[in-house]
């Protein structure tokens, strides 16, 4: 009479750990809860014991499904980080962002690609597709060390630099990708692959997605605030229009063969030049965060009940890899490359050391591997997935400490900051 369908007992488990993973650490702790490591544990400890469930989603038997998924977090995510900056033109305040993404991104690139072919064995194609998989933050799992919500102010220069980071180096990443991918289907890296990389993916690309992303923009700023004048979509109050807006900017830019992550992300940094001072503002950033907030609790659920199909990929050479990149690769880089942008001592190893790994990751991983015939992908993806579980707990339980303590708090309630 009783049946227990498979399907209802992992809507049952995943809605018990999300709700325990928020819950549970209010117990402890009169801040926000991080709740990313806990959603991962309680994932793993609700769904190992259930048969057949870790092979079900097992992203190396099912890339599509975690690509599609993760994809919508980040460009949701990337847009949200958009609105959220008040102040974007002092030039002062971009030289941090700008030494992380042109310096660090591409050295810890080809350190991680390094590293994976001298400790791993790796493939030049599986090396590259490694660094570029793990060199991105992250703008979903990054909450605790990113600035407040349009209007709340906020702005320090740690906080800035980590959330315009998060914000750009997810697409940033990507012609590094396209470029394991290349190498990965022709065999071996020439230089006429390398020529058509550079014209294709690394200039036309990003220019597309930093055009894609202003003309989107500039015309839902005009369609919300502006046309007709007496009669504003704004006034309706309805968050649904950001998800609409940041879907309808990455997918004209993908069409264009630009990058979205790009466009998702400067969509939003233009969205919020456009009656800067609208609450407005306030409700779809509150709209996209909600949505980026679900997917990513079901994403870190769903990685933890695959744990258990990945362990058996992972043997000391590639947990070394996530361990040296959380710990030692992204410090030093990231704190080497930031020298002389006027950062204090202490705000310099907050940018450094918090570089938050995590959704974008799971989706470039599964990007590569529904276009491309992996070598050693299962231990690729215990790879990925022992960084995000170390980030997630190292940075995730320490974050909102470490940022306070560098003079980066959040203010009260209420308090607001001008806006350029």
């Amino acid at each position: 009479m009783f049946g227990f369908d498979s399907y209802h007992v992992l809507l049952a488990g995943s809605g018990a750990v999300i709700i325990a993973s928020y819950w549970l650490p209010r117990f402890f702790s009169g801040r926000e809860p991080a709740a990313s490591a806990l959603l991962v544990m309680l994932g793993l400890a609700a769904f190992s014991w259930l048969p057949r469930m870790p092979e079900a989603i097992d992203p190396t038997a099912n890339p599509r499904a975690w690509e599609v998924t993760a994809e919508l977090c980040v460009i949701v995510g990337l847009f949200g980080a958009g609105l959220r900056l008040d102040r974007v033109l002092d030039r002062n305040k971009w030289r941090p962002t700008i030494r992380l993404l042109l310096i660090a991104m591409p050295l810890t690139i080809g350190a991680m690609a390094a590293v994976g072919i001298l400790a791993a064995g790796l493939t030049l194609a599986g090396a590259l597709l490694l660094g570029a998989i793990l060199s991105p933050t992250d703008p979903v799992l990054a909450g605790d060390v990113q600035v407040g919500p349009p209007l709340e102010g906020g702005e320090h220069p740690v906080r800035f630099a980590l959330t315009t980071e998060a914000g750009l180096n997810d697409g940033l990443a990507f012609p590094f990708v396209h470029l394991g991918v290349l190498v990965a289907l022709a065999g071996a890296l020439s230089g006429e692959l390398a020529l058509e990389w550079l014209l294709r993916d690394l200039t036309y690309r990003i220019a597309a997605g930093a055009l894609g992303g202003y003309l989107a923009g500039w015309l839902l700023g005009r369609v919300l605030f502006h046309w007709p004048t007496d009669n504003a979509l704004s006034k309706t109050q309805s968050g649904v229009v950001a998800f609409a807006g940041v879907i309808f900017a990455y997918g004209l830019t993908e069409l264009l063969e630009g990058y979205g992550f790009i466009a998702a992300f400067v969509a939003g940094v233009t969205l919020r030049r456009e009656e800067s001072e609208d609450r407005f503002h306030e409700r779809l950033h509150d709209f996209s965060e909600s949505i980026e907030h679900t997917l990513t609790a079901i994403l870190l659920v769903a990685l933890g009940a695959a744990l258990p199909a990945l362990w058996p990929h992972l043997d000391w050479t590639h947990a070394a890899i996530a361990v040296a990149l959380v710990f030692v690769i992204r410090p030093v880089i990231a704190w080497a490359a930031l020298a002389g942008t006027g950062l204090g001592p202490r705000e310099r190893g907050v940018v450094a050391f918090y570089g938050v790994r995590g959704i974008g990751s799971i989706y470039y991983l599964a990007y590569a591997g529904t276009h491309v015939q992996l070598v050693d992908e299962g231990a690729l993806w215990a790879t990925v997935a022992l960084t995000i579980v170390l980030s997630t707990i190292v940075h995730g339980l320490t974050a909102g400490v470490a940022v306070e303590h560098a003079g980066a708090g959040l203010p009260k309630p209420g308090v607001e900051q001008s806006t350029s």
